[in-house]
């Protein structure tokens, strides 16, 4: 007898609850007719971690997708405009050490490759701002669109920062008011589970028990469900990504007049990095370390002194980072998104990200009975360890390419080692060849693209050899991309308006198309 898939049943709320929530009610609400379900079930006594404060371009693509409004984002979730990050002192630690890594692609990416050319010119402009003009934009601390642009558009590429305390609340009332989520607030004291291994049901204290098709883990660091109750082990990766702590602390403005930085900021330290994201109405600032390399005590000193005096009294918050992931994200009727499926340092603000990916996979591929779930759960397992693969090999980059020898952190990141084959193979390759659109970024899983490879690799001062005469083919084309890029560059920042002026006068007016 066929069992068909319709009663989705979500443990565990916070961002990574309610934005699987939202993703697959509003892709099959026309199906809720027919008796589609879709319940959260979330404590009232567990607190949300909230850690992810960035996020990626696609988060634009998915609250448009489940009708969200992009004026009532901003005026709910203390949100601002994100276009990249700057990475200082990760190269060498000196004070003038800095490159970005921005959401825009370079100039006519899919027709020329300008590294190369970059890289032959010698130029002295930094390979960001010969070929985008997004980094003088966050020099400048301009927004990347004006107030008459369309909602979750923008004249350079975006993504937000936000408040991960108002995020998850706004997504719940969205998702309750208007996509039909069930919501029940419970304790989870049990997961029964059937003669086959398939969860049957989860027994709550205040709303009994509780079954479904299709069990969707949000429970956090826990794993209650795939973790708990189905034995799947976590895969630790600290052998390659060292920092297991982060300190955060949140810090107040000078003034409500002051700048809001339209970046992330990452500034190395001697055994980790910090993290600045600013807000409209707070910065949140928070030191990610190695405890085998520094004391906690050391750390709060190095990140008390980053964030200046007006962060003296204010209490800090220590947040234990375990790297890794479960052995596997989907076995039998159980899936895991967000913290239950696996965690790694913020370093390129992949947390949200990757719920979104898993959320839009079990959304598009939703088997229609359970006789086919174990041929979506292989293609999703699949994809899902690639991309978890693919954001270890990119963070990695980040320290495997610095030259600091000012402490044994630094040191041991480039121990071959500890660098995972794949990149190392990468790294012997671009020696020669620049990251281009070949082989090696062929995937529709990819989560980073060769762009992002390119800001990184020459942004530290990672050169590549090129063979001389290789690029006259192309030479036409890249110097038109280039004085395009020094046009665009020009006019953008000429018209686009302040980043703190633009986010006032959508909470004060709203987004006005024109």
């Amino acid at each position: 007898m066929v069992r068909p898939v319709k009663n989705i049943v979500i443990v565990g709320g916070g961002t990574a609850g309610w934005l699987t929530a939202g993703v697959i009610a509003a892709k099959h609400k026309a199906r809720q007719a027919a008796g589609f379900t879709v319940t959260l079930v979330e404590s009232p006594n567990t607190p949300i971690i909230g850690v992810g404060e960035g996020t990626w371009p696609t988060l634009r693509t998915t609250l448009a997708k489940i009708g969200v409004s992009e004026t009532d984002f901003f005026r709910e979730c203390d949100a601002a405009f994100k276009q990249g990050a700057k990475f200082a002192r990760w190269t060498t630690g000196a004070d003038d050490d800095a490159y970005y890594h921005p959401l825009v692609l370079p100039q006519a990416f899919g027709q020329v490759n300008l590294a190369p050319h970059w890289l032959e010119s010698g130029a002295e402009q930094s390979f960001c701002d010969a070929v985008c003009p997004q980094g003088r934009l966050c020099d400048d601390g301009l927004a990347p669109k004006t107030i008459t642009a369309a909602p979750y558009q923008g004249a350079a590429n975006y993504a937000y920062h936000l408040d991960a305390g108002k995020f998850a609340p706004f997504l719940q009332r969205h998702c309750c008011e208007t996509l039909g989520v069930r919501h029940v607030l419970a304790d989870v004291r049990n997961v029964e589970l059937m003669d086959d291994g398939d969860i049957k049901s989860v027994v709550t204290e205040q709303a009994g028990e509780i079954e479904g098709d299709l069990f969707v883990d949000c429970t956090g660091f826990r794993s209650l469900l795939l973790g708990e109750a189905l034995g799947v082990k976590f895969r630790d990766c600290g052998d390659v990504l060292f920092c297991d702590t982060a300190l955060a602390v949140q810090v107040p403005y000078e003034s409500e007049t002051s700048p809001i930085a339209s970046h992330t900021i990452s500034t190395a330290q001697t055994a980790g990095w910090i993290w600045d994201i600013g807000l409209p109405t707070r910065r949140g600032v928070g030191h990610v370390y190695s405890s085998r390399h520094i004391s906690q005590d050391e750390a709060e000193r190095q990140l008390r002194a980053y964030a200046g005096p007006l962060a003296r009294d204010l209490p800090i918050r220590k947040i234990p980072i375990r790297s890794g992931h479960r052995e596997t994200f989907w076995k039998g009727n159980c899936v895991a998104v967000g913290l239950a499926a696996g965690f790694l340092e913020p370093l390129e603000a992949s947390a949200i990200v990757l719920i979104e990916l898993s959320a839009k996979l079990i959304a598009e591929q939703m088997p229609a009975c359970r006789e086919v779930m174990d041929v979506v759960a292989g293609r999703f397992n699949a994809t899902t360890h690639y991309r978890w693969g693919r954001i270890i090999d990119f963070l990695k980059l980040h320290y495997v390419l610095s030259q600091r020898d000012d402490s044994a952190f630094w040191r041991d990141n480039r121990d071959a080692a500890t660098i995972p084959q794949r990149l190392s193979d990468l790294l012997r390759l671009w020696r020669h060849q620049p990251p281009w659109l070949h082989e090696e970024f062929d995937r529709v899983e990819e989560v980073f693209p060769a762009a992002s490879y390119q800001y990184v690799l020459y942004g530290m001062g990672f050169r590549t050899n090129i063979e001389a005469g290789s690029l006259s083919d192309e030479a036409a084309i890249a110097q038109r991309a280039l004085r395009e890029n020094t046009l665009q560059t020009e006019r953008l920042r000429a018209t686009l308006p302040r980043h703190r002026d633009l986010i006032r006068k959508i909470v004060e007016h709203g987004l006005q198309p024109v």
